[in-house]
């Protein structure tokens, strides 16, 4: 199954995953011992320059599908996850490219994603770290227009968020000197490296 999700083969993934089921393979099987790790063999390549977007982003939509068909099966099941992640775009940016790859790969690490897409206020998301008990706030951006509105939404999830809320920040024009100064309790250059920031700060990661 690793292979045929890398290579973004959807109609044959699925195949593939219908049949396990029918088998008795148990759901979280599959997503556990060929889905997530092949995500993060993708992760890996993506961050080492050994793969590129095009790659990512065919294969996201293959895990999509096969997701679609183990989730009835995983409803209601308690499912060991890392954490979960709420991710989205600052107010004011509606470019998604890029944190559309870090919420693909950080799912394929085990996380719980939540991503509330692009033009978040600060009020949506403290709504949604409330509600859906999140660990990290994941907030990103493309344009050199909305630093002050990411700065001005880490101040309010770090002022007002649940205790013990991590605020991490990314997108081309931040840098790690930024995120110091707005506060945030990590920076990511780039998707891959992402996911190694978010286990850092669970605590999971060197």
């Amino acid at each position: 199954m690793i292979g045929l999700l890398r290579a973004g083969k959807v109609d044959a993934l699925s195949d593939r995953v219908r049949r396990a089921l029918a088998a008795g393979v148990p759901a979280e099987d599959v997503l556990n011992g060929a889905l997530i790790p092949g995500m993060r063999e993708l992760g890996e390549d993506f961050k080492r320059n050994r793969i590129y977007v095009p790659e990512v982003l065919i294969a996201s939509r293959a895990m999509k599908e096969a997701m679609a068909l183990l989730e009835p099966a995983l409803i209601g099941k308690a499912r060991v996850s890392r954490g979960t992640v709420v991710i989205g775009a600052v107010a004011g940016d509606l470019h998604d490219i890029g944190k559309n790859l870090v919420a693909t790969l950080t799912r394929g690490a085990g996380f719980r994603v939540v991503d509330l897409g692009v033009d978040v206020s600060s009020d949506r998301f403290l709504e949604a770290v409330e509600s859906e008990q999140a660990d990290i706030a994941a907030l990103s951006c493309l344009l050199t227009t909305t630093l002050s509105t990411m700065a001005e939404t880490v101040g309010a999830l770090k002022e007002d968020g649940p205790d013990g809320l991590k605020v991490a920040i990314g997108g081309a024009p931040t840098t790690q000197q930024f995120a110091n100064e707005i506060g945030a309790h990590g920076y990511a250059e780039n998707a891959g490296e992402a996911v190694d920031m978010f286990l850092r700060l669970m605590g999971d990661g060197a």
